[in-house]
């Protein structure tokens, strides 16, 4: 796919330690090589300046556009989700709902978090161009 200055992306990090996480970020520029795109996080801040986002460069491969935004969705026991925490979307799975509370598994690092029902969002992964519910 491709993406043009000022297009809403997300950052599928392929790092250590961010293995299936999902970061917001805004096109800047498509590099004169083409497979790469130079980006602003929304959330991400540089380590040198804290008081300006985070800019990279990154691999095509690494960008997707943003989910379809899922109003009004009920997340069960079970369910793949992403959890907005640390300024990212991290993938889990739903184990337990308490008092509207949910309790998150996440296998990259063998933990499981609560969240309150407005930090998730059903896990969507893109595949040949379009969306496909996890």
């Amino acid at each position: 796919m491709e993406f043009v200055k000022g297009d809403q992306v997300e950052v599928c990090s392929k790092e250590d330690g961010f293995l299936g996480s999902y970061f917001g970020a805004t096109v800047v520029s498509k590099t004169p090589e083409g497979s790469y795109y130079k980006i602003k996080y929304k959330n991400l801040v540089s380590d040198t300046d804290q008081s300006k986002r985070l800019v990279e460069v990154i691999s095509a491969d690494e960008l997707r556009p943003m989910p379809p935004k899922s109003l009004h969705v009920l997340i069960r026991c079970g369910d793949k989700v992403d959890a907005f925490d640390k300024d990212g979307w991290w993938v889990g799975q739903v184990t337990a709902v308490r008092r509207n509370i949910y309790s998150v598994y996440f296998s990259t690092t063998d933990e499981e978090l609560e969240y309150p029902l407005y930090s998730l969002r059903k896990h969507h992964e893109w595949v040949n161009g379009s969306w496909v519910r996890q």
